[in-house]
């Protein structure tokens, strides 16, 4: 059973786009869909799709989830979203004709279905309520990426930080025997990324989380001991 979720994280999750694009779709245009895909597997840490290559299909994700990421020129990479079963992935770059944005990652084993760029185009072509779900999926990520950068710019990296982690727990939280283990499996230039932060600066708080017994981290990754010291520290620059 997973923590109880606290005001700081219903003000986070309130932002992201909770409804996957399978799950927006009728019985018979799913159906369709799932009639133009072909079955992938991709082991965890796996790409699925790189950034700048050219757009030669979409992915609908079937199970497991994925991170999206880009980085700059000088390495820094940010954490743009992840992504879970229903979810669709790359569909920007093919329907803008531009090489891809991002790139995304198996977090564990994901299993897909890739849909070509000609039978993607002729599917929302002669299906035009699935173009219609499509841009409105679109433009809910948008909406929710402009609401995220809004509420983030009034908030200390720490508090950034703190709302992140919060989230974590809910959506790739495992009870543990002493706290909750984060699964998503994010290195620290991922999690500064995410929070609009440097590496460094995030490796200083994760130490004085540490320091404070709110977080421990080791071979298995991120375990959070104490969320209920991360949701006072999410209150904090929340009113």
């Amino acid at each position: 059973m997973r923590p109880e979720t606290g005001a700081g994280e219903r003000q986070l999750t309130q932002f992201e786009d909770q409804v996957p694009f399978v799950v927006r779709l009728d019985g018979d245009d799913r159906q369709a869909l799932f009639r133009s895909g072909s079955p992938l597997a991709f082991p965890a840490r796996q790409v699925l799709l790189r950034e700048h290559e050219p757009s030669t299909h979409v992915l609908v994700i079937l199970s497991g989830w994925a991170k999206v990421t880009s980085a700059a020129p000088n390495g820094y990479e940010a954490l743009l979203a992840l992504r879970g079963p229903g979810d669709i992935v790359g569909e920007q770059a093919l329907l803008s004709g531009r090489p891809r944005g991002a790139t995304v990652t198996a977090l564990e084993r994901v299993e897909a279905l890739a849909v070509d760029a000609d039978r993607f185009g002729t599917l929302i072509d002669e299906r035009p309520d699935i173009a219609r779900k499509l841009l409105a999926l679109t433009a809910d990520r948008t909406r929710d990426s402009d609401r995220r950068r809004v509420q983030f710019a009034s908030l200390t990296v720490q508090e950034r930080l703190a709302l992140l982690l919060l989230e974590l727990i809910r959506t790739h939280g495992e009870e543990s025997d002493d706290g909750v283990q984060l699964t998503a499996g994010l290195t620290q230039s991922e999690l500064a990324g995410s929070v609009g932060a440097s590496r460094e600066a995030v490796a200083r708080l994760l130490k004085q989380l540490r320091e404070r017994g709110i977080v421990r981290t080791g071979r298995r990754g991120l375990v959070v001991v104490r969320p209920d010291v991360l949701r006072k520290m999410a209150r904090s620059g929340n009113g």
